[in-house]
């Protein structure tokens, strides 16, 4: 069988799989898997093959790239293995480039004030994504029942994600653990008051998306990011790469800064595993990092002031 029959065949074998997943692996498949490998039978695929057409990407890709389309091909094969088609997969020891973790860039509040002033009139947009942690998508399908500002709490059941040939989908969130209600702080209550007094909307409109495009439909991601976002960004000098995902970021860290737990941290940004929180406790920040410092100054040493006093290393080495 050669390989381009198999790889289609895929695409079409997991109904359950989401939208956004099944459009990006089909996009993998098209643009770069059948065109380097589509005639070819699977059985003479080969380790050395594999790793010819991963060294081509990395010359011209970013890693992270790279890697999603070699998890992509890695995906195939094993079924192909599990399918009888292959003895053993040819993706086994193959060397990837390295990756390095991209240094998030966090908003004080006052640029965060700006941007929303610059993504107007979707500004409110901004501080939810800060001030609860929702992702983009989750914002996008957020209807006007799904807030109740009367007792300050947001539901997040569906959200809004590209699918195939660049269509938006709304469906649920990516986990069940997506699927939440948040406290809101009473300052991002005032602000959607205000939001949806401007577009002359209030909560008895049910049905009504909390964040419209300009005729009052649904937001496609491809095109806000395109005439809101990435204008904003530049209008403020934020770097290229600043994404609406970054302002997650920015909530976990004050999360972890105010001191919420772990659990509760897990639960507001809805992740289906503790292992993804911890990590963003093991990202502490610097000014964290001081605090830790300062305060095992304080418990070992007396604090500054008594840290020669207190030094029995110090005084040893003087009489010596």
């Amino acid at each position: 069988m050669a390989f381009e029959t198999f790889a289609r065949n895929w695409l079409e074998s997991d109904p359950s799989k989401r939208p956004s997943t099944r459009a990006r692996d089909r996009t993998i498949v098209e643009r770069h898997l059948i065109p380097a490998l589509g005639s070819t039978p699977l059985r003479r695929i080969k380790f050395g093959d594999v790793q010819a057409l991963v060294n081509s990407w990395t010359a011209t890709l970013q890693p992270s790239t790279v890697g999603r389309q070699f998890t992509c091909l890695q995906a195939i094969m094993s079924s192909a293995v599990r399918n009888e088609k292959l003895g053993k997969s040819p993706c086994v020891g193959i060397k990837l480039p390295e990756t390095t973790r991209r240094r998030k860039l966090i908003l004080d509040p006052a640029m965060l004030a700006q941007l929303a002033e610059k993504l107007a009139p979707d500004g409110a947009m901004a501080y939810v994504g800060a001030a609860l942690g929702l992702r983009w998508g989750e914002v996008a399908g957020l209807r006007v029942d799904d807030v109740d500002l009367d007792n300050a709490v947001v539901s997040v059941g569906h959200q809004r994600t590209r699918g195939e040939h660049g269509r938006m989908v709304e469906g649920a969130p990516k986990s069940a653990a997506g699927v939440r209600t948040l406290a809101m702080p009473a300052g991002l209550v005032a602000i959607l008051r205000d939001h949806l007094e401007a577009r002359g909307i209030s909560e008895l409109d049910h049905g009504a998306y909390l964040f419209a495009g300009s005729k009052g439909g649904p937001l496609h991601y491809s095109n806000w990011r395109r005439r809101v976002w990435v204008p904003a960004c530049r209008a403020l000098g934020l770097p290229d790469g600043f994404r609406f995902h970054d302002l997650r970021g920015m909530n976990a860290t004050l999360l972890i800064k105010t001191g919420a737990d772990v659990k509760t941290t897990q639960t507001r940004l809805g992740h289906s595993s503790p292992q993804v929180t911890l990590g963003l406790y093991a990202e502490a920040t610097s000014e964290g990092d001081r605090r830790a410092a300062a305060a095992i100054d304080a418990e070992l040493f007396g604090g500054p002031d008594q840290k020669l006093a207190k030094n029995p290393t110090r005084r040893t080495l003087s009489r010596g």
